[in-house]
């Protein structure tokens, strides 16, 4: 087993193992472990064509700074020639005519993507049970969900069937899976990674981001994929620092907990006595700890889901069984006739999930005359409160420290029947995507039932270089 890349790369370098027989390796393991149903389709034929590439420009000495990575991608992440379905009968045999700008910019720098990975419909979940394609099952523990809604992403990495896989983080769907799994799991900042190529749920809260064993590694793939891009407006010019030169640091930080996080009901009793733990350690280290008020916890996944599922509504209007992906049969009456009407209302009955059906029927409400101010345009001004808020914080504080999750891995079945108990699956990890903020999970604890959690940081926006170096340290030292 590999837990970073530097390893991969001296064992390619001592000629102990090459990249194809690297990649061999890792289809063996995941054909091994098809129960998990992690994975939805293998790209065996292009990664081992990939991989014989690498090789040779290893020996040629002009291979990219990913060379020897074996890496997996979310299936809403487009890989042009390969299908995408967002785990939904809606795209059904949909293949790819594009690549998303980070696949491309990963398969420049000499990656070998191996296969796209099972997740939440249209990334919408907390569990991986929304799937069309059915659920993926946590590697530690196959009774329990891996998280959502990257849990085939996580899953994969946890389970040893690849080096790290790219997941997509709208109200936590890369942290809480990666913390429910044991691993680490990064959001950038809103705008630091083009979202050029992933489909859409929420426009303005998705973010692509690495999954990976080791913060080092997710370094790497962020200042490969980070950066300026044409195909996303929304993609910052920012020049991208090199994430994985800097991780080294001996700064003394300042870092905030939040007291009505630590304090909250719901916040398992393990997990508060572990972050209580590492406080205390960071505090014997020098660094500065202390107590923030954040009065707003009991309004962000209320504001979350308002603003989400109105963009839903939007953005999963083009999937009307038309133009591409699943069209009913079952369109025309009992005369032989049928409508355009019948065909969009047949076919996005059938091919949405329920989950996807209440979150579209949801954001339609709130974004409906007679509702618009009171609930979307309420929620757009309480966005702007939750930000400024935790802004002010952070602008006398390097990071926020708080939980990924209330609790670790639970049943499947648990939740799935309670959409609330579900949702407020969220409450620690939507903060960051409210606000745009980057953060990350670290697996840092491993509670008495035998599962890991992740401890949380959030950091000023495009902070990442000192929240990369600052997570280094905490891996290290805690």
């Amino acid at each position: 087993m590999y837990n970073s890349l530097s390893e991969v790369q001296s064992d390619l370098a001592g000629n102990k193992i090459t990249c194809v027989e690297l990649t061999k390796a890792y289809i063996a393991r995941i054909n091994e472990n098809r129960h998990l149903n992690a994975f939805l389709e293998v790209f065996e034929n292009t990664a081992l064509e990939k991989a014989k590439e690498v090789d040779g420009k290893l020996k040629s000495k002009t291979a990219g700074k990913l060379a020897g990575m074996v890496i997996a991608i979310k299936d809403n992440i487009c890989y042009k020639g390969h299908k995408v379905s967002a785990s939904s009968k809606i795209l059904e045999g949909f293949e790819s005519l594009f690549s998303a700008t980070v696949v491309e910019r990963l398969l420049a720098e000499d990656a070998v993507i191996i296969g796209r990975c099972n997740c939440d419909e249209f990334a919408m979940g907390s569990s991986n049970e929304n799937s069309a394609m059915g659920k993926v099952l946590n590697p530690l523990d196959i009774k329990r969900v891996p998280g959502g809604s990257s849990g085939g992403s996580a899953a994969v990495v946890a389970a040893d069937l690849c080096l790290a896989a790219l997941g997509t983080d709208t109200g936590g769907s890369i942290r809480q899976p990666a913390s429910f799994c044991g691993v680490v799991g990064l959001k950038p900042t809103y705008a630091r990674v083009s979202r050029h190529g992933a489909i859409a749920y929420a426009s303005s809260f998705d973010q692509i981001g690495p999954i990976t064993r080791s913060v080092e590694d997710a370094a790497l793939i962020m200042e490969v994929i980070a950066g300026k891009d044409n195909y996303d407006s929304t993609a910052s010019s920012r020049p991208v620092p090199a994430y994985s030169k800097k991780l080294e640091t001996k700064k003394k930080y300042k870092i905030a907990y939040l007291k009505d996080c630590i304090e909250s009901p719901g916040l398992d009793k393990e997990i508060k006595a572990r972050i209580t733990s590492i406080i205390n350690t960071l505090k014997e280290n020098g660094h500065t700890v202390e107590a923030a008020d954040f009065p707003y916890l009991d309004y962000l996944v209320p504001t979350y889901y308002v603003l989400t599922t109105a963009e839903a509504s939007s953005n999963l209007a083009r999937y009307s069984g038309v133009t591409y992906g699943y069209r009913s049969p079952n369109i025309a009456d009992s005369a032989g006739n049928a409508s355009l009407e019948t065909v969009y209302k047949k076919s996005r009955s059938e091919g949405f999930g329920a989950e996807v059906k209440r979150r579209i029927m949801l954001g339609t409400f709130v974004l409906s005359s007679g509702y618009y101010d009171a609930y979307y345009s309420k929620a757009q001004k309480v966005r702007h409160l939750l930000k400024d808020k935790t802004n002010e914080i952070l602008a006398g504080y390097d990071f926020i420290i708080l939980p990924a999750t209330p609790g670790t891995a639970f049943e499947f079945g648990q939740k799935s029947d309670d959409p609330i108990a579900m949702y407020l699956e969220d409450i620690f990890t939507v903060q960051a995507n409210i606000t745009g903020l980057p953060a990350i999970s670290l697996p840092l604890g491993k509670h008495s039932n035998g599962m890991p959690f992740g401890i949380q940081l959030i950091a000023k926006d495009f902070a990442e270089e000192d929240l990369l170096a600052f997570s280094d340290h905490l891996v290290k030292t805690c």
